[in-house]
């Protein structure tokens, strides 16, 4: 949909809920995401003393139930609305996401005002959650590949800003209905939190709703958070599995800084898609691993790129010794014209296709707000990427790619020969 036609609105109400929408004409459905600041981060506040693993059961346990509908209810309720939905906690954020046809969309927000505001907390379901979270822990173990970014961000990221939120299976098991409680009520709270919604909506209707709905949301304190270093920046988790997971991280620029689109393209040119370096030098010419990425994540205060390759023991060395070459190449090389313009061409295609998607649209909406109080027309996406050079990608990558501040892990049988930081 072409941007001149998008149609945003924004309004916050007193209790500093913030509501950001967008008409879509030609489509029928309306979707939503709600970012409620509620993540595992907070799960460190100064005296709440909840554990590792509380937001996502907190999360998990306000969709058993909630106002006048027991767990089985509510879920019925949903499906009977056509519902597509799913609830996540994760660092900085619980998000509660929805997609539905357009005229559901009210009915469909006053179920999750519930869910937010009056979660019936049936003891009964604490530990059924508990074991879901537990069985999640299990399937980490088994997914190394996962496994090592969290682990990754922990030492990248200033605790708590790296914790993840599966948590700990000794945190999960000692967790208490007590410790959910005091969860939720220490940490969902209306200021600071941001409603997406976009589709098939009618404004006016919608911002009376959302105040109707979610008025009486009490706003609560922030809950104070210590910044504690993270580290080490060079470690290795013992595992005897057939392979060996190497992820990489470095400090990069956040999504509101002047370098913002120079640090996606040296990112994406290094491992953001099929013919980029790493995917190129690693897996196509040497046949070394079968995955192999570079990804791009940004927090308010901080944004980072991390790197992956999974690969045999045997050549895990090599795999490592070429991915550092790869960031130095970039670092000393610079871009050149044609994988700019290939990577120009695969976000722009992204961008134009998500914003074909309510949902997606829904979320870039409430994500835009957190980081820059303002939402991103597609036109200045697309002329910010359009002003890219060579030289000025060229100029940033050897500012990003500082191998001195690099924060490397692996997991596997045994270490790997790597440089100690500078």
């Amino acid at each position: 949909m072409p941007a001149s036609i998008a149609t945003i609105q924004q309004h916050e109400y007193p209790n500093g809920l913030v509501l950001v929408a967008e008409e879509m004409p030609g489509v029928q459905s309306a979707s939503f995401t709600l970012l409620i600041p509620a993540g595992a981060a907070f799960e460190a506040a100064e005296g709440l003393h909840v554990g590792g693993g509380s937001a996502g059961m907190t999360c998990e346990w306000i969709t058993r139930g909630a106002g006048d509908r027991d767990s089985h209810e509510l879920l019925n309720a949903l499906d009977n609305l056509g519902v597509s939905h799913s609830e996540s906690a994760q660092t900085l954020h619980t998000s509660l996401a929805a997609a539905t046809l357009g005229r559901n969309l009210i009915p469909a927000l006053e179920l999750f005002s519930d869910m937010v505001l009056r979660p019936r907390f049936d003891e009964l379901e604490v530990e059924p959650i508990r074991a879901l979270c537990l069985q999640n822990l299990r399937s980490l173990e088994d997914d190394p590949g996962t496994k090592v970014i969290y682990e990754l961000r922990k030492r990248h990221f200033p605790e708590p800003w790296g914790r993840p939120s599966p948590g700990t299976a000794e945190d999960v098991a000692r967790i208490t209905p007590a410790n959910l409680r005091t969860f939720h009520e220490s940490t969902y709270r209306p200021n600071g939190a941001i409603l997406g919604v976009a589709g098939a909506i009618d404004w006016p209707v919608l911002k009376d709703a959302v105040g109707r709905l979610f008025g009486e949301w009490k706003p609560r304190p922030d809950p104070w958070l210590v910044e504690r270093p993270g580290g080490p920046r060079r470690d290795h988790l013992h595992r005897e599995t057939q392979q060996i997971q190497i992820a990489m991280a470095l400090p990069a620029a956040t999504v509101d800084s002047d370098d913002y689109y120079r640090t996606r393209a040296t990112i994406a040119i290094l491992g953001g898609y099929s013919s980029a370096r790493l995917f190129t030098e690693v897996r196509e010419k040497r046949g070394l691993c079968y995955s192999v990425y570079a990804s791009y994540e940004g927090q308010r205060e901080r944004g980072a790129m991390l790197c992956y390759a999974g690969t045999s023991t045997e050549r895990a060395q090599e795999t490592l010794d070429v991915m550092l070459a790869e960031l130095n190449r970039l670092a000393a090389g610079g871009v050149e014209l044609e994988e700019l313009d290939t990577m120009r061409a695969g976000l722009k295609s992204s961008l134009i296709m998500a914003q074909e998607s309510s949902m997606s649209r829904s979320s870039a909406l409430a994500s835009d707000w957190y980081f820059l109080n303002r939402v991103r027309p597609l036109a200045e996406i697309a002329r910010e990427l359009d002003a890219l050079t060579p030289d000025s990608v060229s100029d940033y990558a050897k500012r990003l790619l500082n191998l001195d501040d690099l924060t490397i892990l692996t997991l596997g049988p045994n270490p790997l020969n790597v440089a100690p930081p500078g």
